[in-house]
């Protein structure tokens, strides 16, 4: 593949070693080629607009915006851009976000030198990705929705919600998250109860653990 025909790929994470890692993987090899770099998920959106790009390599867990809001941003804004998420976390519920979001893909960072050309390759063919514990997840909700006579479960929290769960679990008050998100105090008090009640939980400190195990956030 020449130069000029090179898949040109957008690298999100929020950690510099990661992202020097993985763009080694990818700059490696023939036809993928790593033209811009961004350290969260609002940069990697902002980016999105002065780049020209084919595919986004979003992790999920990042500061400012997620992979996941990221992806949902890229995806209304540049229908044709091929995504991929890039996660530490092999979680099923976060896998059906990750596919409704607009992602093709979602690559273990444990197992990315194995996967994540592949999975490169796959996307730009537009096909999906999958690892072996997506597929298994997959057969399984189909399963269990076939015997039940349900569709597709809606996420548990809403966009907005978990936009406010991310700046709770990472520390932030009621007055500086209403400053970020443009929303009055009251409105913040009344996501994290919602929150509080659809997830079962009783404070913030549950909050913030349940925000770890969904990777919204890293330990």
């Amino acid at each position: 593949m020449a130069a000029q025909d090179a898949t040109r790929i957008l690298l999100a994470d929020d950690h510099a070693l990661v992202r020097r890692g993985v763009r080694l993987i990818l700059d490696s090899e023939p036809g993928l080629t790593v033209v811009a770099e961004a350290g969260d998920g609002k940069e990697a959106v902002d980016l999105a607009r002065s780049v020209e790009i084919d595919l986004a390599i979003l992790d999920i867990a990042m500061p400012r915006m997620t992979g996941l809001q990221a992806a949902r941003e890229l995806s209304s804004r540049q229908p044709d851009l091929r995504i991929l998420m890039l996660t530490m976390y092999d979680n099923e519920q976060y896998f059906f976000q990750a596919l409704k979001a607009g992602a093709a893909g979602y690559v273990l960072k444990s197992v990315a030198d194995r996967d994540l050309v592949e999975a490169c390759r796959a996307a730009m063919r537009g096909e999906p990705f999958l690892y072996p514990g997506a597929v298994n997840a997959l057969i399984r909700n189909y399963l269990n929705r076939a015997r039940l006579g349900q569709t597709i479960p809606e996420q548990i929290l809403t966009a907005r919600e978990e936009e406010v769960l991310k700046l709770v679990a990472e520390g932030h008050s009621s007055k500086e998250i209403a400053g970020t998100l443009f929303i009055s105090v009251k409105t913040v008090e009344r996501h994290r109860a919602n929150m509080l009640q659809k997830l079962g939980l009783r404070d913030r400190l549950e909050l913030t653990r349940y925000a770890i195990r969904a990777g919204l956030i890293e330990p």
